[in-house]
C-alpha cells in the first residue's frame, strides 16, 4: 500500500505540493514506523554505520552519500541486502530524496529482523541543503543532485538539480 502512495505522490502536480515543507510532506506520507535521524546527527556519528540508498540507480549514480550502498526501491531485493549485511543488529541509516521511499525500505528491513534502522529526515536533499558533500558514480564530490523529477526538485535548495523529465 505504501508503494502505491509513493507513486500517487510522484504523479501529483507541482501546484498541489509546492506549498508543503519537507516536515509536512513526511508527516503526510510517512507513519514514523522507522525513527528519523537528522543530517546533523548522522554527520556526527562515527564510521560504524551502514548507509543504504533507496533511490533508483540513475539517482544514485548522479549523487549519493559517501560509502552508501545502493539498494534501490522499485527493484529492492532483501536477499541482496541480507548478503551484504548479515548482522541484523548493524546500525543502518536508510535514505532517499526526502525520506518517503526510505521509510518503505526501512519497513522491509524491520520485517526481515533488522533492529537498528533509522530514516534520514529530508534525505539527500536535506544533506545537500546543509552543505554536506555528495558523491558521483566515480566517488568524486559533486554539486549535482538527482531530484527524481521537476516536482521533487523544489525541496533541493543547494546544488545543481538533475532530473529525467
Amino acid at each position: 500500500m505504501k508503494y502505491l502512495l509513493v507513486y500517487i505522490f510522484v504523479l501529483t502536480s507541482a501546484s498541489g505540493i509546492a506549498q508543503k515543507s519537507i516536515k509536512k510532506l513526511l508527516k503526510e506520507y510517512n507513519d514514523n514506523s522507522i525513527p528519523y535521524i537528522t543530517t546533523q546527527q548522522l554527520n556526527a556519528l562515527d564510521k560504524d554505520i551502514i548507509l543504504l540508498d533507496s533511490r533508483e540507480l540513475r539517482e544514485y549514480n548522479t549523487s549519493h552519500l559517501k560509502n552508501a550502498i545502493h539498494v534501490g526501491y522499485d527493484h529492492f531485493k532483501m536477499d541482496s541486502v541480507a548478503q551484504k549485511i548479515p548482522n541484523k543488529n548493524s546500525q543502518i541509516i536508510v535514505y532517499c530524496s526526502v525520506g518517503i521511499r526510505s521509510e518503505s525500505i526501512g519497513d522491509s528491513l524491520k520485517k526481515a529482523g533488522y533492529t537498528n534502522i533509522k530514516n534520514l529526515f529530508g534525505g539527500i536533499f536535506e544533506w545537500k541543503n546543509n552543505n554536506l558533500p555528495v558523491y558521483n558514480s566515480v566517488e568524486k564530490v559533486t554539486d549535482s543532485v538527482h531530484t527524481f523529477s521537476l516536482e521533487w526538485s523544489q525541496w533541493l535548495k543547494k546544488g545543481i538539480k538533475v532530473y529525467d523529465d
